[in-house]
């Protein structure tokens, strides 16, 4: 623990300069806050170099304590067994009941990684939310998570809620880097706060829901190392998953134009991103193209299983496209016939498809199956997605698998922006190492997985009707049992009538 607290050294010391200079009272001051005032903490900011290796230094993952399979779900709505288990890739959806709403799963979720890396409150300089499940249009999520650090003394954090669909998340987790590598660091670390609640209408969507959070710790030398320079963007405006109406929990979707839209732009974020990879080995004096050879695993953005499998597989038509004959000839044996295509011509080419997934199945049992165990046990969490994901690879990797690898992330929300970029894990994968620390403390995964209950069918819609009966309603405590929730769970207690809500947390 103490190297992962050493990137902020001496700071807390010097804010405590600042306040005896300001003649602030000591009794303002927590007995918590005066219980971490010797843990180090640098100000780095003022230097001249870059602070090294930014990146992701503690990842805490949450999701509700109940699920719905999707077999049950299958049967329920009458539909052919294996059309959500195998069409999409979906074993088992989790799902929050009106005790539950995206401020109190993130209030969750940060408590959770407080708590385990035992960091001081005043530690965190800047927090910024991901999210599209907005329930206030004014009031940022971010406000509602400054409770946790009250009793501290510290509001000195900058950071507000960032949204675009599923898209948030990064955008926090690259602005927090920004930050970082700024004259606007003062030395403390970034938290990123990434959490949503996916529900649809009773139809075929609704078995693409799930819900969850993810709270990650960013700052220097850490194991995960946000790879700089290396990220390739594209946005443009498309209406293929959008939340028109306040009244209602519940999205419009272009289900086929979403999926070629994250099709799309996944071509044209790879291409920008093997262009920026490329300039940088030039300059190396490496001159040759990057593959899929050179990413050791990769990630993406989940909306559903099945859909993962076909983007690892259109990476790869990418590199045949751009390889030469002689490379086309020698490693892609038996898909010559696919030689002068163009991308955009090919997003129903079903041909296409299945000839590049089989070709790419054997890469992605190695580089990607492992990031989905999240996703196929708890389903869709928008902008904690690929994060969760994330988690799922430290979960079933050790720190000596991952150790000097390199990470390829797709991130896409509707709308639309999308980037590819990468992570490099740490060399050092030994014990006690910050690489070990953060793989162990994910290791529980599935365990905790496995610890939820399993609600029926109906059961599940019965709580999807309580929260449309109770969306936007006022002067009201949610029903159901507290014992339900994980112990350790924020839930919201009160809605009042001015719509204000009041929180409380179950005991640990």
């Amino acid at each position: 623990m103490q190297r992962l607290l050493t990137p902020a050294k001496h700071i807390l010391q010097v804010k405590r300069l600042i306040q005896e200079a300001s003649l602030i009272p000591g009794h303002l001051l927590s007995a918590a806050h005066h219980r971490f005032s010797t843990v180090p903490a640098v100000p780095l900011a003022k230097t001249d170099t870059w602070p090294k290796d930014v990146g992701i230094l503690a990842l805490e993952l949450y999701f509700p304590a109940q699920y719905v399979d999707q077999t049950d779900l299958e049967k329920f709505n009458n539909v052919e067994a294996g059309k959500y288990t195998v069409g999409l890739g979906q074993t088992h959806m989790g799902f929050c009941s009106v005790q539950e709403d995206v401020n109190s799963l993130c209030l969750t979720v940060v408590q959770r990684l407080m708590e385990r890396t035992k960091l001081p409150w005043d530690s965190v300089g800047r927090l910024e939310v991901g999210t599209e499940t907005i329930i206030d249009k004014s009031k940022a999520i971010k406000t509602v998570l400054m409770e946790l650090f009250q009793d501290s003394g510290n509001t000195d954090i900058e950071g507000i809620d960032t949204t675009n669909a599923c898209y948030g998340g990064t955008a926090s987790l690259f602005n927090a880097a920004n930050w970082l590598e700024s004259s606007s660091w003062d030395g403390r670390y970034a938290m990123v706060v990434c959490g949503d609640i996916a529900v649809y209408p009773s139809g075929n969507a609704r078995p693409t829901g799930g819900a969850g959070a993810v709270a990650m710790l960013v700052g220097p030398n850490a194991p995960l190392v946000l790879e700089r320079g290396l990220r390739g963007t594209h946005m443009e405006n498309v209406y293929d998953f959008y939340k028109p109406d306040g009244a209602s929990e519940y999205p419009l979707v272009d289900g086929k134009l979403s999926i070629q839209c994250y099709l799309r732009a996944l071509d044209r974020c790879y291409t920008v991103y093997r262009q920026k990879i490329q300039n940088q080995w030039k300059q190396a004096g490496i001159d040759r193209p990057f593959t899929l050879d050179d990413l050791q695993f990769m990630i993406f953005h989940t909306p559903f299983c099945k859909l993962v499998q076909k983007s690892l597989a259109r990476l790869m038509f990418n590199d045949f496209l751009s390889a030469s004959s002689d490379t086309q000839t020698s490693l892609y044996k038996g898909l010559e016939a696919f030689r002068g295509l163009k991308l955009e011509d090919t997003y129903n080419n079903r041909d296409v498809e299945k000839a590049f997934q089989k070709a790419s199945l054997d890469m992605f049992n190695k580089k990607t199956k492992s990031s989905l165990y999240f996703s196929t046990h708890n389903g869709n969490s928008y902008t904690s997605s690929l994060y969760g994901c994330l988690a799922s690879l430290l979960s079933q990797h050790s720190a000596q698998d991952l150790a000097g690898s390199r990470i390829g992330a797709f991130s896409y929300g509707s709308g639309l922006a999308a980037s590819f970029f990468s992570f490099r894990a740490s060399q050092d994968a030994s014990p006690g190492s910050p690489l070990e620390k953060l793989v162990s403390s994910i290791s529980d995964l599935p365990k905790r997985l496995a610890s939820r209950k399993r609600m029926s069918a109906e059961e599940f819609t019965e709580i999807m009707n309580q929260r449309e009966q109770f969306y936007r309603k006022v002067n009201f405590s949610p029903p159901g049992d507290l014992n339900s929730l994980f112990p350790g769970t924020w839930y919201l207690e009160r809605v009042d009538e001015l719509h204000r809500r009041k929180y409380a947390r179950r005991p640990v």
